[in-house]
């Protein structure tokens, strides 16, 4: 079997229903998905920490389900979508659990520390990317299933949480913002 087709030859690539620009918005946010999916395997390479591993498989297989509900030309078809709210729903479970396994922060911190939070920072910039070729695609061509948007943008507080984790699990300190306030309220106890 030959891995290549040659029909992207003149610039257009095949989703189901039809044929595409390889510049339109669909195949950009297809790409950028793609991508995300290709660092948080990185990310996996990178860490030694089992249970983050598992939550990372269990989120790249996630990301082909976002790419298969985005991968008709009709992108409002009645189709079963892959993606549900049970997704998102233990996406803000995780995202809460690693929040309370992590050191309180006040400020902004910069990307960065160990090899593995700063690739799980990567991670956090392309979903966020990714959210918003999202936004600009459904403005151009209409509804999609509703639960990629939701999904993509606690995605990104995964992986902001994941990071600080991976540094914590490393023994790596993050980086503080320097020149900025104390912003993060919500980590201070009330008493």
């Amino acid at each position: 079997m030959k891995i290549y087709t040659k029909q992207g030859d003149k610039g257009k690539t095949s989703i189901i229903g039809g044929r595409l620009p390889k510049h339109d918005s669909q195949i950009e946010l297809l790409g950028t998905i793609d991508e995300l999916n290709s660092f948080v395997g990185l990310a996996r390479a990178e860490l030694a920490y089992p249970e983050l591993e598992l939550e990372l498989l269990k989120i790249q297989h996630e990301l082909f389900d976002c790419g298969s509900d985005l991968s008709y030309i009709q992108l409002d078809n009645n189709q079963d979508k892959k993606l549900t709210d049970e997704e998102t729903s233990w996406l803000e479970k995780k995202v809460d659990d690693w929040m309370d396994k992590t050191p309180p922060i006040k400020r902004f911190i910069l990307p960065g520390g160990s090899k593995a939070a700063s690739t799980l920072h990567i991670c956090r910039t392309m979903a966020r990317k990714a959210e918003r070729q999202l936004t600009k695609c459904l403005d151009e061509k209409g509804v999609a299933n509703p639960i990629i948007q939701q999904y993509l943008n606690r995605l990104s507080d995964y992986f902001f949480v994941a990071a600080r984790a991976a540094n914590a699990h490393h023994s790596t300190s993050d980086i503080e913002y320097i020149r900025g306030a104390d912003v993060f309220r919500f980590y201070e106890k009330e008493e």
